[in-house]
């Protein structure tokens, strides 16, 4: 592939996954989004750096609970709250669904049920708690790391199973990627977990708990992933990873 067309495969997916201004026009062909799950991880870096800037700028004029609350709504501005959409989704589809047809219809409805609103409220909840008990020089490291470690999750669902729906917009990307597009995506969203030192195993243990948790589900309730899931992947293994951090082995 030429250095012009990853370049494209890569804004095309920053703007697919984000808000945020990219140039070139690829990114809304299912089959290009499927190409650029590889890098899901570099887009979480991303989203991770913006957070982690406002987070220290923040803290200059702010108490620290205030400095997670705005980096939080930063990411969530970012991306537009997509991720935070399939995860409700998700925990409404699942929570409400009975059979696997239950649970697809459920997840394609716009409304919010009670499922979903006590999911998200619990989510976010966990996250700020999490973010708050860490050290805090530690936090905008934390927020690069933990925003790549999840969006590398959620590739890695989107690489074993299959699309779950027979239609829709996202169908394409029952492609799977190759070897070498989870390397990259994997280096990606490892680099900044190094600096974490001691405290990264348990954090990404974790993060992968969770990770298998979901894929369990989702491969034995519907058989596969949708968007929606890729969505509540990301979500919960980036609050998985923030717990992880705060594990204290005596």
């Amino acid at each position: 592939m030429s250095t012009r067309s990853e370049l494209e495969t890569f804004f095309g997916a920053i703007r697919f996954f984000t808000r945020l201004p990219a140039l070139g026009t690829l990114g809304q062909d299912p089959a290009a989004l499927g190409k650029g799950m590889r890098y899901f991880s570099s887009v979480g870096l991303i989203v991770g750096v913006l957070a982690g800037l406002v987070f220290a700028i923040a803290t200059f004029f702010w108490v620290k609970t205030l400095a997670v609350l705005a980096a939080m709504v930063t990411a969530i501005l970012v991306t537009g709250a997509l991720h935070e959409d399939g995860w409700i989704d998700t925990i409404d589809g699942f929570g409400g669904g009975g059979d696997r047809e239950q649970v697809l219809s459920i997840m394609r409805d716009s409304c919010i049920g009670s499922f979903g609103a006590v999911g998200l409220a619990l989510l976010l909840l966990a996250r700020a708690f999490a973010l708050i008990e860490i050290d805090m020089l530690q936090v905008p490291v934390a927020l690069i790391a933990g925003h790549a470690v999840s969006r590398l999750c959620a590739t890695a669902v989107f690489h074993r199973l299959d699309y779950a729906r027979e239609e829709g917009k996202a169908t394409p990307f029952s492609d799977k990627l190759g070897k070498s597009d989870l390397i990259f995506a994997s280096v990606m969203a490892l680099l900044p977990v190094l600096l974490l030192l001691e405290r990264a195993l348990p954090a990404l243990l974790f993060a992968a708990a969770a990770t298998f948790w979901l894929y369990r589900l989702f491969k034995r309730r519907i058989g596969g992933y949708t968007g929606d899931c890729l969505g509540a992947v990301q979500q919960l293994a980036e609050v998985a990873f923030y717990c992880g951090l705060l594990c204290e082995f005596s």
